[in-house]
């Protein structure tokens, strides 16, 4: 079931700058999650495994960096989690003028 969303406008015109605001931010949006798919590409190729592996198995001292190392690549798989969340509740939000 989906959840409906009402925004009240002074005049019919203020509805395009809305629907612009939502597509620019949907473009930040996927840029975040393509600078964070990279960001975690790094941390593949440098240990060979993906981040599922990463996540599962491994502990920081698994880590040449440690700690600071483990807590960046498990940072960096939960902002992609909430960034893709955030995009996709956008991607199916449907809009309609009157």
């Amino acid at each position: 079931m989906g959840v409906q969303m009402v925004i009240e406008l002074r005049e019919k015109q203020g509805a395009q700058p809305v629907m612009q605001a939502i597509e620019s931010y949907k473009l930040r949006l996927r840029a975040g999650i393509e600078r964070t798919r990279r960001r975690l590409s790094q941390f593949e190729e440098r240990y060979g495994v993906d981040t599922a592996y990463f996540l599962r198995e491994m502990a920081s001292e698994d880590l040449g960096g440690g700690d600071l190392e483990y807590v960046e690549w498990a940072g960096e798989a939960k902002l992609l989690e909430g960034l893709e969340a955030e995009l996709s509740e956008l991607e199916h939000a449907r809009y309609q003028l009157p």
